[in-house]
């Protein structure tokens, strides 16, 4: 198995630290608002990921970690007139929803910040007595960025040329502008917890360096996270975890592609920013998973109507595929998970992945025809890896008929049609034909024709807006 590793820049065979066994730590989110489609990339990619090491036989143990306590938490909860605790809570519920519904695991283990305060304690005090922090006269408590020998090893970045370039705040409390804050002196009325130093909160990085040890032990084998992260939060993960421990922190590291909005970068400012859940009001978890695995985990993903109804297209393939099938376990041949296994074993290519059951689907569809004794098994084993992708799970006619309680005209009504139309096509009325396909189009119900006859899905219309 290959996996590309960020830090070495390059693709490697990927070895565990300990045989059958591979422990993993994703950055999660923090909890102030609703996921958006970027946590849903990050989501989705390292749940394929998952899913396929344990496919592949080996213990995972997946952790992802909720930071329940910073700076944006502490302002959301103050302008809605409601607690901490009460805000952080109604967010990680919708979070679990929103991640249920577009059939992501769980996470072995979600440790929060809040639950943690004693071992990111116990990591800055050992911090400071090998040198590589420092109690400001403030309350707040500062890493030594230059004191570490490698800072700048993940993202390829030379100290002095950060220097020139970053725009670091003036900070009188700390002996250089490239140091980061590992403890945070709590304001008036702040939330706060005891420490050496007084009454404050931790900073942000050392929160993910003090979980994941606490975790997965002082070496693990891989920690992922968003394409935003690798500097300075992960970089800043790395030198807090090794200056502490002195050991290498983690053997590989992974991060997935950005989400783009019809070619333009997420934001709020750009009037482009979906929350998961805005997006699932309009578009099925299922079409949305597809788009997010469509892509090579590592490769930037454009979020736009025509991405969108092609995945929805894709999907209605494999689901026709499947419609009146009973799938059963059978012999099938071995080329089909052999090929899958080789694409997902270099650096989880799911397109190739895809690629291969798309011929899956041919053989589905011939067999279908020309042996229907092999199409039980077939199909089961389009089931079986589509799941290690976490797709397929619907029953084909539940997927191909979404939406027809929205229809303008009853079921009956469409097959009459389809009916006459064919009855239509027989007497060689092309036109009339023509017209019948036409006028269900115009109304959402499309019309896919095959040896077997007609079938149809109905494809509510989306707005331009949506």
């Amino acid at each position: 198995m290959q996996i590309y590793n960020t830090l070495t820049r390059r693709k490697a065979e990927f070895v565990p630290l300990e045989a059958g066994k591979i422990r993993m730590y994703v950055c999660g989110m923090t909890v102030y608002d609703y996921c958006h489609l970027g946590h849903a990339r990050v989501m989705v990619a390292f749940d394929v990921i998952t899913r396929y090491l344990r496919a592949r036989g080996y213990e995972v143990t997946y952790v992802r970690n909720i930071t329940d306590i910073d700076d944006k938490i502490l302002r959301r909860a103050e302008e809605n007139g409601e607690s901490i605790s009460s805000l952080t809570e109604r967010m990680i519920g919708a979070m679990h929803e929103d991640e249920a519904r577009l059939n992501v695991l769980r996470p072995d283990h979600e440790p929060r910040a809040t639950d943690h305060i004693d071992e990111i304690v116990a990591m800055i005090e050992t911090l400071i007595d090998k040198g590589y922090a420092y109690a400001a006269d403030n309350g707040d408590v500062y890493y030594r960025v230059r004191r570490f020998a490698d800072y700048g090893k993940l993202n390829n970045r030379d100290l002095d040329d950060m220097r020139a370039g970053a725009r670091v705040e003036v900070d009188e409390h700390k002996e250089d502008p490239l140091d980061f804050v590992l403890w945070k002196a709590s304001k008036p009325g702040e939330a706060g917890w005891s420490s050496p130093w007084g009454e404050g909160r931790p900073g942000w990085h050392i929160e993910c360096s003090a979980m994941s040890t606490c975790r997965l032990g002082e070496t693990f084998d891989i920690h992922g996270g968003g394409p935003d992260l690798t500097f300075p939060h992960h970089e800043n993960e790395i030198a807090q975890s090794e200056a502490a421990t002195g050991k290498p922190y983690v053997n590989t590291w992974m991060h997935a592609g950005a989400v783009r909005v019809n070619e333009e970068k997420m934001s709020k400012s750009l009037g482009n920013f979906f929350t998961i859940r805005d997006v699932l009001e309009v578009h099925d978890p299922e079409v949305v998973r597809y788009l997010l695995v469509a892509s090579h985990y590592r490769s930037p993903i454009n979020y736009a109507p025509d991405s969108l109804d092609e995945a929805r297209k894709s999907l209605e393939r494999f689901y026709t595929a499947l419609e009146g099938v009973t799938p059963a376990e059978g012999d099938v041949e071995t080329r089909f998970d052999e090929r899958f296994t080789a694409a997902m074993d270099d650096d989880f290519n799911t397109p190739e992945a895809l690629a291969v059951l798309f011929d899956l689907v041919r053989e589905l569809n011939r067999a279908k025809k020309e042996a229907p004794e092999r199409a039980p098994a077939l199909a089961f084993e389009l089931q079986r890896l589509g799941g290690v992708l976490g797709l397929f799970t619907q029953e084909p006619s539940t997927f191909l008929k979404a939406g027809a309680e929205a229809l303008p005209i009853s079921e009956a009504e469409i097959e009459a049609r389809i009916e006459e139309r064919a009855a239509a096509k027989k007497a060689k009325d092309f036109v009339t034909a023509d017209r019948i396909r036409d006028e269900l189009a115009s109304l959402g119900i499309v019309l896919k024709d095959s040896r077997e006859g007609t079938s149809w899905v109905f494809e509510r219309p989306v707005s331009q807006e949506e």
